[in-house]
Order: structure tokens, then C-alpha cells, then sequence
């Protein structure tokens, strides 16, 4: 019952006709006072709205200008917030012309707004057909689609209530699905294919207001409080009050009828003519119509249809409880009303004789041969009556016969399209049949599809939870489709930002030419990586691939963000170490080699190339044992270059002394030591070269000086010491120390008054 089905101007030509044939009408009528309309189950406005556009444009172009007060009601208080509102997304007016979209709208931020004039001709209020009392008074009742949802015993309580909401000239519109059944003495067609109606005149018997549960006054609507009908005036002046006074006492009683001998409405005591009839209720006049009075009053009614005038019987018998009185009966049409109606009027006979020219030629008795002759007369009536009635009950079935054997033709014609419509049923039924199997079976291939897109979409979703990466997936037109929590961060990603562009994304990267690069990536399948920095400083990889489907089609876009702030920072550790070693290792006074693990020479500093007299392009990238024209071919220095590299340890102060080719014999001290590569894992030699040649030439030297002045001082006998500059004993003999009578220990400085000969000696 509440739920929300509508939209501007459904079934367009129907609101075409409400302009053609029932607007007009109403624009036409003399009344000052606004028309008013009825929607019902209004849901967010759009039928209301709809017909208050439409009256607007009809009523422009009338003569008269009305105007008109649409009350809209509904069960749903929050639909109806919406249609005070009328404001509407862009995609629910559609169906709104362009030109009554530029007239009757007004554009804002997401949607359109109903004009403020359509706005207030419309009244919304919460209402409930089916148990608060109606609106009154109504010049068109809008109804579509709402009696569907009812069951056919709340129809037959809806439409009579529809019949006595409705002006003697009021309108009442249906949906295409839906129809009036059983009602048509209340309505009359205007379009039978629109379901249009018009009220017919009348009163409606069956209508029983709706009781509410609860206080009466506080469930009806103010704009719901029920008026006495249009045309129902009668006690408004004291005229009018003695017209019914003077009706009742002096006109005879009687009964007004439709055309299907429905009784409309009583006039005066009708209970001497009159009965209700056994059984279901019924006002058909003929039913109600006492013993004796049905066959004159259906041959009087059936004459004054037939030739529409008034026509009278006289000296009609009535039993009324075993007890006979005679009637007049007058049956006459009524004219310039809408609907074709009768009056029936029922008079008492007067008793008086029969006239001479009817009076038997012979009587036993002056009051029996009245008697007789009365009765005679009056069976001859009743003859004639019943003469006529079956005449016209003849009449009546040659043209039904007449029409039932056209009706029997039209149903052999129509059998016989059955027939072929049964037959194309049958084919069709077969190919439903294997249709629905084909639909079974695409069926189930959907569901197990449905499930295996369910268990695809967990697995990715597990699989971006557990990979903690940056993932963004583009369409082709750079439209975000999907992104994982931290691209969220990494972007500025909202969950309502899937479907935007990401040229439309203001994200963290400072990088420009993020979308050319992705537009690169697609157009020639291939993969690009940027190292990219964040505004904070914080370094990425960005990687940026092409989206294949399944059948190998480009479908976007996918982007990877990979933190390697560590790594870049470890980098910039190591460049700025391994400078450092490169420059200690170039400043060294020393030659130094770094050897790979195959021995070959990766790098030496200058002191290397200078001693060895050799340069860096004939010694980088080759054996050490090639350097020099061989001279580093040494045995000794292989195997223990060579276990060094089996035991990753190191060897100190190695000396060697070699005949190299191009410096001559040298002496060398050799330190080596492991040095471990973080980017290949082989280990590498650091080896350090100290030539000690001249070093040992030099205390060889000293060595031999120093034997030739011991010698000397022991084959002079003298008391000798020998002192440095500042006084301090650097060495003395035997013969001193007995001179002196003491030892003078190196360093100390000679004290005393012993006279000696000193004589300065260069070093």
C-alpha cells in the first residue's frame, strides 16, 4: 500500500484528454468559487503536480479563467514531506516535455524544484480512504492505480464513496488497470480505453460513511468535514420550505426511476405501492412493486420509453394484506436533465358507476348487474393488459432472438478465431515451454555464477585487506572503479568518490603528469614505474600497468603506490659510506686494491697506480695476477688471497719480497681483509700494500752504524758517554761508569763538577 510507484504525466494521452474533454467542461460552468480535485495515494507529488500543469495549460486558453485546488492525500507522512518539497532528481523528469520543464520547473543543485505557483494549488495531508471520512464537493477525483491493490469488497465500499464525493457534474479518473465493475448506475463512461468517467445523477444507496476509530473530530481532516451535497438546498429558504411542506401534503406519492428502473429517489408515502423485496436488497421498481401493480406499471414504462411521452393506466387492483384497492398510474419522462430518468405517480381511484353505453342489455338486479358489469370491465383491462404485455414480451424476444442469433454467428466467428488462437497458443506454449527450460538453464549457470563472483569478490577483497598496498583500478575514461584503505590516504579517496574522474581528485602525490602517464600506459599496453614523492616528502614507487579482461581487452587502468622511504633512505646511507670509503681509499697514502671474488680488480687508489706504474684502465676488470705484465704472479699471495675467500677471514703484515718487472725487487707488507656486498652477496678482498723496501734498507743501515761506533768506543779505553743536545745520557761505556763512580741511565742529564771534554759529533 505504500510504496512509491508514480511519475510526471504517466500514460501521456490520458492527461491529453483530461485536456480535451473534462477541463473544458469544467472551465465552462458559471460557479465562481475554485474546482476542486481529489488525488489519491498522491506518493511524492508527481500525479498531483501533474494535473495541476495540465489544468494551468487548459485554463489558459479558456475564456473564463478558474482556478482550481488539487488536495493530494496519502498514507506515507515522509512521501509526503517530499511532495510539499517538490524538489525532484534530475533522472525522475524525464518524462517531463523540455518545454514544461523550462515553464513549470526550476533548476537547482541536484534536481528540479516545482514552481512555487503549481506548488500552492497543491495541498498535501495524510488521509485514509478506507476509514476517514471523504472530501466533499469535488469537481474531479484522481484515483490511478490505488483500487488494484484493494480486494473487490473494498472496490464496492471505494467507488460509492468516490460517487458521493463528486459534484452532479464531477469527473472521476482511474488507471488503465483498473474499472468501475459493478457500478455502472453510479458512473458513466467519458473514455472507456483512459477510464474516464462522469457522475450520473442520483442518489447512492449503498454509501455509508467511513466510522473512525477513536474521536471522531480528531481523525477528519478540516479540509475533509463533509458539506450537504451541491443541489441539496432545500431547507435554505422559507420558500423552499414551503414548497417541500406543500409537495407533501397535496402532491401525490411517487417514485423517480433511471433507465434501469433503478428507483432514484422516493417522493411521499410509496409503502400502499411499494415493498421491499424478498431476498438481496434491490430497488428495481418492478421487484418493490406490490401484487397486481408490476404488469400495468412494466407495460406503462415499457410505452413511455418506446414513444417518450406520459402515459396513464387507470383502475389498476393492488393486494395489499388480502386486502384490494385501485390505483391510477402515471408514468412520464423527464426532460433537459443529463441522465434519461421517469416519474412514477400513483393515485387513488375514484369509485363511481359505469357509464350507460356499458351497462348490460340485461340484469337480474340493479346492483348486481354494476357489480358484474365493473368486474367485466375490469378483467377486460386487466386482458388487455396482460395482451400487451405478452405482445411486447414477443416483441421483446424476436429482437432478443434476432440478436442472439447474431450473437451465436459472431461467437461461431469468434470460436473459430479461438480455435486458431488456441492452436497458436499451443505453439507458443511449446516454445515457452522450451524457452523456460533454456531460462532454467541460464538460471542456474547465473546462480552458480552469482556464487562464484561472490566467493571472487571475498578473495579480492581478503587478498587487498592482507596485501596493505595502494591500489587504485581506472576505467578507461579514468573513472575510479575501485581502491583499496591506503590508496584512501595516498589519494584523498572517499568511499562516494568511486565513479568520479580522477582528474576530479586532488591527491597527495607531487607529481603532474599522473594522468598523461596512465593515458601513455593504456595507449600502448605497456608498464611504467616512477619513483614519486608525497607533499610531506615521504618517496613511492608508482607503478602503472594496463586493466586486460579476461579476453585480453584493454579496460583501464591499474596503479600501485610501494613505500620506499626506508630504501631510499638506505641508499642515500650507502652512497654517502661508500663515498666516504672512495675518498679515504683515494687520499691513503698506501696502495690499495679491492678485488672481487674472482680476483679481479675492481678498484685501487692513486697510490696504486703510481707505485705500480700502471693506470686504471689496465687494471680494472682484470686479474690481479695480470697486472704489471704478471708481476703480481706470486704463489704465496694466491693461496692466501684464495683462503681468505674460503674462510671469509683476513691475513696482517704479510711481507714479501718480489722481483717485480717494472719497479724492480721490492719488499712489500701485505694486510688483506673480507669486505661483504649487499647488492650481488659475494664477498670482496680489500688488500692494502706497504712498500718497506727503503725502511729496511734504512735500519740495516742504522743496524750497521751502530756496530761500527760500538766497536769504536770499545777500542778506545777512554771514559765516554755520549748525551744528546739537551744534556740528556744517551749511551756510556764501562769505562765512565768506573770513572764516574755511577750509572747514567738513558734520558738523564749529567750533574756534577766533573771536568770533561766534550766534543760535538753530527748523528
Amino acid at each position: 500500500m505504500l510504496i512509491s510507484v508514480t511519475g510526471f504525466f504517466r500514460n501521456p494521452e490520458a492527461f491529453e484528454t483530461l485536456k480535451r474533454k473534462v477541463f473544458p467542461k469544467l472551465l465552462k460552468q458559471q460557479r465562481g468559487d475554485p474546482l476542486r480535485c481529489w488525488v489519491l495515494g498522491c506518493s511524492t507529488g508527481q500525479e498531483a503536480y501533474s494535473i495541476a500543469m495540465a489544468f494551468r495549460e487548459c485554463a489558459e486558453g479558456a475564456a473564463r479563467l478558474r482556478k482550481m485546488q488539487v488536495f493530494a492525500t496519502d498514507l506515507n507522512d515522509e512521501l509526503l514531506d517530499k511532495a510539499r518539497a517538490g524538489l525532484y532528481a534530475k533522472n525522475l523528469v524525464h518524462d517531463v516535455a523540455p518545454e514544461r520543464l523550462r515553464r513549470f520547473f526550476l533548476e537547482e543543485e541536484g534536481g528540479y524544484r516545482v514552481i512555487k505557483p503549481i506548488r500552492e494549488m497543491c495541498v498535501f495531508a495524510r488521509h485514509n480512504l478506507l476509514s476517514d471520512p471523504p472530501f466533499s464537493r469535488m469537481d474531479l477525483i484522481a484515483c490511478r492505480n490505488l483500487l488494484i491493490y484493494l480486494e473487490p469488497s473494498l472496490q464496492k465500499k471505494v467507488l460509492p464513496t468516490f460517487h458521493y464525493a463528486l459534484k452532479p457534474d464531477g469527473f472521476l479518473f482511474l488507471g488503465v488497470s483498473e474499472s468501475i465493475g459493478s457500478f455502472a448506475n453510479l458512473f458513466e463512461s467519458i473514455d472507456k480505453k483512459l477510464k474516464i468517467y462522469s457522475k450520473k445523477a442520483g442518489l447512492t444507496s449503498a454509501f455509508h460513511l467511513p466510522v473512525s476509530r477513536g474521536h471522531p473530530a480528531a481523525k477528519i481532516p478540516a479540509a475533509a468535514k463533509v458539506a450537504p451535497p451541491e443541489g441539496y438546498h432545500a431547507e435554505l429558504t422559507a420558500q423552499r420550505e414551503a414548497d417541500r411542506v406543500t409537495v407533501n401534503h397535496y402532491a401525490p406519492p411517487g417514485v423517480l426511476i433511471n433507465v434501469d428502473l433503478e428507483i432514484l429517489q422516493f417522493r411521499g408515502p410509496t409503502g400502499p405501492y411499494l415493498q421491499p423485496p424478498k431476498g438481496k436488497a434491490s430497488f428495481d421498481v418492478l421487484k418493490m412493486a406490490r401484487e397486481g401493480l408490476m404488469l400495468p406499471l412494466r407495460a406503462a414504462i415499457t410505452k413511455a420509453k418506446k414513444h417518450n411521452a406520459t402515459v396513464r393506466r387507470e383502475d389498476v387492483r393492488i393486494n395489499q394484506n388480502g386486502h384490494t384497492r385501485t390505483v391510477n398510474i402515471e408514468v412520464t419522462p423527464l426532460k433537459n436533465v443529463k441522465e434519461r430518468c421517469y416519474l412514477i405517480v400513483f393515485e387513488p381511484a375514484e369509485k363511481r358507476g359505469l357509464p350507460p353505453d356499458k351497462l348490460p342489455p340485461k340484469s337480474r338486479g340493479q346492483a348486481v348487474t354494476h357489480a358484474d358489469a365493473r368486474r367485466i370491465a375490469e378483467l377486460e383491462t386487466e386482458l388487455g393488459e396482460t395482451r400487451d404485455y405478452f405482445q411486447a414480451s414477443q416483441e421483446q424476444y424476436d429482437a432478443a432472438n434476432e440478436e442472439l442469433q447474431a450473437s451465436s454467428e459472431e461467437v461461431r466467428s469468434a470460436n473459430e478465431e479461438l480455435q486458431s488462437i488456441n492452436e497458436e497458443l499451443e505453439t507458443s506454449k511449446e516454445e515457452l515451454e522450451s524457452t523456460n527450460e533454456e531460462l532454467t538453464t541460464v538460471n542456474e549457470e547465473a546462480a552458480r555464477q552469482n556464487v562464484e563472483l561472490t566467493r571472487l569478490n571475498s578473495d579480492l577483497n581478503n587478498l587487498h585487506q592482507s596485501l596493505n598496498q595502494a591500489i587504485v583500478l581506472l576505467g578507461g575514461d579514468l573513472t575510479i572503479r575501485r581502491f583499496t584503505q591506503p590508496a584512501a590516504r595516498a589519494f584523498n579517496l572517499l568511499a562516494t568518490d568511486v565513479g568520479r574522474l580522477l582528474s576530479g581528485i586532488k591527491h597527495n602525490l607531487d607529481y603532474l603528469d599522473l594522468e598523461q602517464l596512465i593515458t601513455e600506459v593504456i595507449h600502448t599496453v605497456s608498464v611504467r614505474e616512477r619513483e614519486v614523492r608525497d607533499k610531506t616528502g615521504r618517496w613511492y614507487s608508482l607503478r602503472v600497468r594496463p586493466y586486460l579482461t579476461l579476453d585480453n581487452k584493454i579496460d583501464g587502468a591499474l596503479l600501485m603506490l610501494v613505500d620506499i622511504d626506508a630504501l631510499k633512505r638506505s641508499e642515500r646511507d650507502i652512497k654517502a659510506g661508500r663515498d666516504r670509503a672512495e675518498a679515504i681509499l683515494r687520499t691513503a697514502r698506501d696502495p690499495l686494491l679491492v678485488l672481487h671474488a674472482d680476483l679481479k680488480v675492481n678498484t685501487a687508489n692513486e697510490a696504486f697506480y703510481k707505485s705500480f706504474k700502471v693506470t686504471p684502465v689496465e687494471s680494472e676488470g682484470r686479474l690481479i695476477y695480470e697486472l704489471g705484465d704478471g708481476q703480481w704472479n706470486i704463489p704465496k699471495l694466491r693461496e692466501l688471497l684464495e683462503e681468505v675467500l674460503l674462510r671469509n677471514s683476513s691475513f696482517d703484515n704479510f711481507e714479501i719480497t718480489h722481483d717485480f718487472a717494472i719497479i724492480g725487487r721490492r719488499t712489500m707488507l701485505l694486510n688483506a681483509r673480507t669486505l661483504s656486498d649487499t647488492e650481488d652477496r659475494h664477498a670482496r678482498i680489500l688488500l692494502g700494500i706497504q712498500d718497506i723496501t727503503e725502511i729496511l734498507q734504512f735500519q740495516t743501515a742504522v743496524r750497521e752504524s751502530q756496530a761500527r761506533y760500538r766497536a769504536l768506543v770499545d777500542a778506545s779505553a777512554q771514559s765516554v758517554w755520549t748525551a744528546d743536545s739537551n744534556g740528556a745520557v744517551v749511551e756510556d761505556s764501562p769505562e765512565w761508569r768506573a770513572f764516574a763512580g755511577q750509572t747514567y741511565e738513558q734520558g738523564n742529564v749529567l750533574a756534577g763538577s766533573t771536568r770533561c771534554i766534550l766534543k760535538t759529533v753530527s748523528a
